[in-house]
């Protein structure tokens, strides 16, 4: 059997079980980061745009969008719901993996929108006929690969289950795009469910498998893993862009040679 390295958890009473305190992760305080308070604030303001079955039908936007994928019954209806404080939001198909749309959210204060979340179906029901399976692979690998204001990508996981062979064929089609500097997190959710040993674990390999991206605990029941991932999408989407002409000016003195006396 392979063994999988672990980080050292902090101090707790021995024989953690599923009701114990959970394993907080680690809090993100590098400059750039808002206080939670805002981050939280400026989710709530999501508001629904619109609704795709094709790319086709997609608005062309010139905001950073934030995609929400993952297999379906992995809490990303629950999770976008939670981090937005809003119960309805994303919708939740009483037979999972029927509702086959790319739904878009705005968000940003007093009308004025800054950033969209992207809720893509979730992948991989049985139910589905496997016409429409395909069909929405398709979709949905055209739109991860060449969707041009995709600013990051959320990966949403059942930490019991682990990355299943979907995940792992989701994360080669947008591994080029992360390697381009495509934002990338694993999250994963019903964290609650676990004791601390085994949230440790699980987060330690979610690590090493999500080559260039990030991974964090996430508990919509216990309201764990809010503050980090609130400010994280928050930095992304205000993350200062490079104006084209500033950076060919800045490639083209890298390319000078030394000035010779």
């Amino acid at each position: 059997m392979t063994e999988y390295p672990t980080s050292a958890p902090s101090p707790s009473p021995p024989g953690g079980t599923a009701g114990s305190k959970p394993l907080k992760a680690e809090s993100i305080t590098p400059p750039g980061y808002p206080d939670p308070k805002i981050a939280h604030g400026w989710l709530h303001t999501a508001r629904f745009l619109t609704t795709a079955p094709q790319l086709e039908h997609l608005p062309v936007l010139d905001l950073p969008e934030i995609a929400f994928v993952g297999r379906s019954n992995a809490g990303k209806s629950t999770c976008i719901n939670t981090l937005t404080q809003q119960k309805r939001l994303a919708f939740a198909s009483k037979t999972p993996g029927r509702t086959q749309s790319i739904n878009l959210f705005t968000l940003g204060k007093q009308g004025v929108h800054d950033a969209v979340l992207a809720d893509l179906p979730g992948y991989g029901y049985a139910a589905v006929p496997r016409e429409a399976k395909l069909r929405w692979q398709r979709v949905m690998g055209n739109y991860l690969m060449t969707r041009p204001n995709l600013k990051a990508v959320v990966l949403l996981c059942d930490p019991r289950l682990g990355l299943t062979e979907l995940d792992e064929i989701l994360l080669e089609v947008i591994r080029p795009r992360v390697e381009q500097g495509l934002k990338f997190l694993v999250l994963l959710t019903k964290a609650d469910k676990l004791s601390r040993a085994e949230a440790t674990k699980a987060l330690s390999i979610a690590r090493l498998q999500c080559g260039g991206g990030e991974a964090r605990l996430f508990s919509a029941l216990k309201k764990q893993g809010l503050d980090e991932v609130a400010q994280l999408l928050w930095h992304w989407s205000h993350e200062p862009q490079a104006e084209p002409g500033v950076a060919a000016a800045e490639s083209e003195c890298e390319d000078e040679p030394p000035a010779q006396d």
